[in-house]
């Protein structure tokens, strides 16, 4: 694994399963961890983290306040993990709208806000790594897939525009796309499913904990697969 030994990292959706898989493998690496999320603050252990429940990553204001929050308890911040972001199947002849505008919220407008509340900080220090959560199905809207897959791929395009914006002041911007994540959520709704072929949210953070080290500096702009066996 890649030191990331005296880096800070901002995790959104911290308390989720990916976000929790995110922070215990980033701070084994030796990363300092702040975990942000809108619920109210996890039951269970965290490690050394910086803990910041109830932020609402839809507003600005919030937002900034948690950035300014972790640089303020740290020093400085070094990268930031966009792994808050919601999932619902639904065809667009029964469907709502309302839809695609919650999961635009909740995946793309999350994500961009919460970049934009880290990038002061990250200019600020001429260095740092943003590293955004996918889709694999953002390539190809299956059925019932639509309003996901959309917003999902809003994310990629964010992705490469940061990324081009940024590569000449020292930050790199990727994405990771997984395929399924092997949750308890998904379990239970795929029960007939083989959760083996799945990606677990382990391998999945060690893929984002590579992008946020050091020896991932040249790439940038890049949709990562990662697939399982899917």
């Amino acid at each position: 694994m890649p030191s990331l030994d005296h880096k800070t990292i901002a995790i959104t959706g911290g308390f989720g399963t990916l976000g929790r898989a995110v922070g215990e493998v980033l701070q084994a690496a030796g990363a300092r961890v702040a975990l942000i999320d809108h619920a109210g603050a996890p039951a269970g252990p965290c490690g050394d983290a910086m803990v910041l429940p109830h932020v609402e990553l839809g507003q600005v204001h919030d937002a900034r306040l948690a950035m300014n929050r972790i640089v303020a308890h740290f020093g400085a911040l070094d990268g930031l993990v966009n792994a808050a972001g919601g999932f619902k199947v639904e065809t667009i002849e029964k469907g709502s709208v309302d839809t695609w505008d919650r999961l635009y919220a909740i995946n793309v407008r999350t994500a961009l806000i919460a970049s934009q509340a880290a990038l002061p900080h990250l200019v600020a220090r001429g260095s740092g790594s943003i590293v955004y959560v996918g889709a694999h199905a953002a390539g190809q809207a299956g059925l019932g897939m639509g309003a996901y897959a959309a917003s999902k791929s809003g994310v990629a395009r964010l992705t490469e525009a940061m990324a081009e914006e940024f590569k000449d002041r020292g930050i790199t911007v990727n994405a990771v796309l997984p395929s399924i994540l092997d949750t308890p959520a998904n379990r239970s709704e795929m029960p007939g499913a083989d959760p083996a072929r799945w990606v677990s949210p382990d391998a999945l953070a060690q893929v984002i904990a590579f992008l946020l080290s050091d020896a991932a500096a040249p790439i940038n702009g890049a949709l990562i697969p990662v697939k399982g066996r899917v």
